[in-house]
């Protein structure tokens, strides 16, 4: 039976999007909802909402301090540089930044040239770059030192220009404004061509390009700002209205597409000032939030325990903290409770999407997460159809397990130059396989019950198995590896491997530990080393059995 938070919730989400409501929602060619009274590209977001959130702060960087019409106005004059420069429509320019001012106007600059923005993962190391470098092939790059330090190492040829990001963000870009030309007309940008391209993990190791349509990362972006809207209703309607503009900590990076999605983009929507944190840290997190008065949190579970677990937490006043949410990856049902009691002005909630659905899927928020903490919430209304996916793609009905399906409007196109896996990841009714096993219960509730698919997701990141197998099976003496996720109180998984040697005792986890730092982003090297003597289990096809793996060793 829905709850009277979901009854009430449908009925102020009606309100937003159906006839008069402040969303015109219209069904596209394939049935999907999308807005049709807000803009369809991201410059015409980024335009539009500056100028109706022109009095207020878009960002806070240190004691850089800039309104939404500064970033508007900063991303027009560099996307003329990169005109200037020879960016044309559809070219590829990558971002290779930590979370600074310097990446949001680059972003926005990149799409008002007709660019496509490629958001490199900056945690890779010089092989896992020279990979998506070679998969996209970028026109230019935008890096800050240490990233532009191993794209060189990983591209000999590749164009890059490096940032001084620590100095105010019109002195860090100042070598590309030079080339700024105001008579220079920026191309016309459509709902259908392509924005974006951000990296993942799939179970064959090598990360693939994940490419969206403008149309797709703005329907997202909306999706996300219903809620947000509708929320804001419900609040307004119980006499609980804030009385002060909304304030998000930035502390996950916006090369994923939680950063990038419901936390950046949605604060243009919404007139969300992004505090900004260079790097993360739970001692300077729990400063921000009583200097700036940050209302709003978003992580992965790990982020949101060490500011309940921190030593200093009794030290700050977090009172102005008003919701904490999580995705990435699961929050364990015993860190709810503790939640709310820790931060008893905040409410926790938790989302669910994919990199494929530009982070929409579903949302559990408020009273209905304290009630259902094992589920990932229901569908965000209008915009997302969930199905249980069983034998031939028939939809299951509710308390039936099958892989999750998502069909949005917000999905992505494919992936960049790779038409068999874009194939693979669509149904014929146009759901995306997410590889995750569940189902829904009588009330539209999403449960998350098994993977899939070989990944391992430590604090958010996202670990192929096959990827750190391949890495361990390039150190000499390794005759047989097995990777897999075993469970972790802070970070939810962490990848354990398990080694035959060549010659038992030949090898050390020291120097295993060594080689792969060298090869893999310092996440994916595994936490624990397993050395046997005997042959890895197997399955009937000859693969190793993963699984039997991981119920003998995992604890």
């Amino acid at each position: 039976m829905a709850s009277e938070l979901d009854r009430n919730y449908d009925r102020v989400n009606a309100q937003v999007t159906g006839p008069g409501g402040m969303l015109t929602v219209c069904k596209d060619a394939l049935g999907q909802a999308i807005v049709t009274n807000f803009p369809a590209t991201l410059p015409g977001l980024v335009r539009e909402f500056s100028k109706l959130n022109a009095e207020h702060e878009a960002i806070v960087a240190g004691d850089e301090r800039l309104k939404f019409p500064d970033v508007d106005a900063l991303s027009e004059r560099l996307a003329r540089a990169l005109v200037a420069r020879g960016i044309e429509h559809g070219d590829r320019v990558g971002i290779a930044m930590r979370n600074c001012p310097s990446w949001l106007v680059t972003y926005f600059a990149i799409l008002k040239a007709g660019g496509i923005a490629t958001l490199l993962n900056g945690w890779w190391e010089s092989n896992e770059l020279a990979h998506a470098l070679s998969l996209t092939k970028p026109q230019l790059i935008i890096a800050d030192p240490p990233r532009a330090q191993r794209i060189a190492a990983a591209c000999s040829d590749c164009a890059v220009i490096t940032l001084p990001i620590e100095l105010p963000v019109e002195q860090a870009l100042a070598e590309l404004l030079d080339a700024d030309d105001p008579v220079i007309v920026l191309p016309d940008v459509e709902p259908e061509d392509d924005a974006t391209i951000l990296f993942t993990s799939g179970s064959t190791g090598d990360a693939k390009g994940a490419v969206s349509t403008h149309r797709a990362v703005t329907t997202a972006t909306y999706a996300y700002a219903t809620g947000l809207i509708t929320m804001l209703g419900l609040l307004t309607e119980d006499g609980r209205a804030p009385k002060s503009k909304p304030r998000v900590l930035l502390s996950v990076p916006l090369f994923h597409v939680t950063g990038e999605v419901p936390v950046m983009l949605n604060s243009f929507v919404v007139g969300r000032c992004l505090v900004m944190m260079p790097k993360w840290d739970a001692g300077e997190a729990l400063r921000l939030i009583e200097t700036e008065k940050v209302s709003y949190f978003v992580g992965v579970p790990t982020m949101s325990l060490e500011l309940m677990t921190h030593p200093d937490h009794g030290k700050y006043d977090v009172s102005s903290l008003t919701d904490i949410a999580a995705g990435g990856a699961p929050r364990p049902v015993s860190h709810v409770e503790r939640l709310q009691q820790t931060f008893p002005n905040a409410q926790p909630a938790l989302g669910y999407g994919l990199t494929e659905t530009n982070a929409v899927g579903a949302h559990n928020f408020w009273t209905n997460y304290a009630a259902k903490p094992g589920s990932t919430g229901r569908a965000h209304t209008p915009f997302v159809e969930l199905a249980i996916l069983g034998a031939g793609d028939a939809h299951l009905p509710p308390h039936e397990t099958g892989e999750i399906g998502i069909r949005t409007a917000a999905n992505i196109r494919g992936y960049w130059n790779a038409p068999e896996a874009t194939a693979a990841l669509f149904t014929a009714d146009h759901y995306v396989r997410t590889g995750d096993i569940g189902y829904l219960d009588g009330d539209g509730y999403l449960f998350i019950v098994d993977r899939k698919k070989e990944i391992i997701i430590r604090g958010g990141e996202n670990i192929a198995s096959a990827e750190v197998e391949a890495a361990c099976y390039a150190f000499p003496g390794v005759a047989e590896a097995s990777v897999f996720g075993a469970p972790h109180e802070r970070l939810g998984e962490v990848p354990v491997a398990v080694i035959l040697a060549t010659a038992p005792g030949s090898l050390s986890a020291d120097d295993l530990r060594a080689f792969l730092t060298q090869r893999l982003a310092r996440f994916k090297v595994p936490e624990r080393f397993i050395f046997v003597d005997e042959e890895l289990p197997k399955l009937g096809t000859g693969k190793i059995d993963r699984r039997a793996l991981k119920t003998r060793f995992a604890n």
